[in-house]
């Protein structure tokens, strides 16, 4: 079955969850009206020289009379909109997971979801599939619209996408939902039993240094490098910046200029990423509780040392800070 109509059934499936989808089949359409006309091109300049030919082609592919004005405002919106549900509905799940006490069962009840592990299990697998296949077809799309246009418009609206954190494999609450499965396979045997449960995802260490390695459907493989890149350690308390990359929590805060105390919320708006150099990527950043909880369970003696040396850095800042604001206070 082609992926065209296996992507056509899939997403009628998640209409009763109201999830967006892509609208692969009408890009398909848009496609091969373009391609028609490309072609109609290429016969009428059949008389005219190479040179020319080559021009007129040039022309075409750069701009195109059906896509411009339609095409990538279009797919940027649906994109947008895929994001947005996976990540709100991803963060929802793994809040109910991490809640403990009297705050589990109040959302229980607000959510109307069962409290157990299986199915937040199936939920959280739906959910995994749910961006990989819209991001399949998202990559389907974008290599088609380059092929006919003889371009990489698409591969450079990616990168775009990818800058605007709405590529939908680059979302932190996968990397969260990923380590949520690693986690309860190896904690719960009840977990090991169930079909699917994306036996081929595990933290691996190649020369010391560890990813979070994935297969997915169709053979999509994600590999996301775990090694913090201010302290060239494996990340610990670990939290992903809205530009995508994972950073060490008190790294982060000192990229930002901040202390522990104040926090990543108190960034400046202007400060950049170390890597990317994006502004504005530590007020909004994801703490990974689930991939620290896998990452203290892979190497545990490595995170009982950074446990004690962070705690003292810690208690260090927190006296500095409570110093510096009784001075301010006393007017010293």
């Amino acid at each position: 079955m082609k992926f065209c109509k296996r992507y056509q059934e899939y997403m009628q499936k998640q209409e009763i969850q109201h999830l967006p989808g892509v609208g692969f089949k009408r890009f398909k359409k848009i496609l091969k009206k373009c391609r028609e006309e490309h072609q109609s091109n290429r016969k009428s300049n059949n008389g005219l020289l190479v040179s020319t030919s080559s021009s007129s082609s040039s022309s075409t592919s750069s701009h195109c009379p059906v896509c411009d004005g339609t095409f990538f405002p279009t797919l940027l919106k649906e994109m947008s909109s895929i994001s947005c549900s996976f990540n709100t509905r991803a963060k929802k799940l793994l809040e109910l997971h991490m809640a403990t006490g009297v705050h589990k069962y109040l959302i229980w009840f607000r959510n109307k979801c069962q409290g157990n592990n299986i199915s937040l299990v199936e939920e959280g697998k739906d959910l995994v599939t749910y961006a990989t296949v819209n991001a399949i077809a998202i990559r389907k799309i974008l290599k088609k619209y380059d092929k006919i246009h003889h371009s990489k418009q698409g591969q450079a609206f990616r990168l775009q996408a990818r800058s605007m954190s709405i590529e939908i494999l680059q979302s932190p609450w996968l990397n969260e939902l990923i380590a949520f499965y690693i986690n309860l396979r190896e904690t719960k045997s009840s977990m090991r039993t169930i079909p699917g449960l994306l036996e081929e995802c595990a933290v691996t260490f190649d020369q010391g240094k560890p990813s979070l390695s994935c297969v997915l459907f169709e053979s999509l493989r994600l590999e996301i490098d775990l090694t913090c890149s201010i302290c060239l350690e494996t990340v610990f308390d670990a939290v992903s910046l809205t530009c995508s990359h994972i950073l060490c929590y008190m790294c982060a805060c000192s990229a930002a200029s901040v202390t522990i105390v104040d926090g990543l919320k108190a960034a400046n708006p202007k400060a950049k990423c170390p890597l990317c150099r994006k502004e504005g990527v530590y007020e909004c950043a994801v703490h990974l509780d689930e991939l620290n909880i896998l990452l203290k369970r892979s190497c545990p003696e490595y995170w009982r040392e950074r446990q004690q040396s962070e705690r003292r850095e810690r208690v260090q800042q927190a006296k500095k800070h409570w110093e510096n604001q009784c001075r301010a206070f006393m007017g010293i």
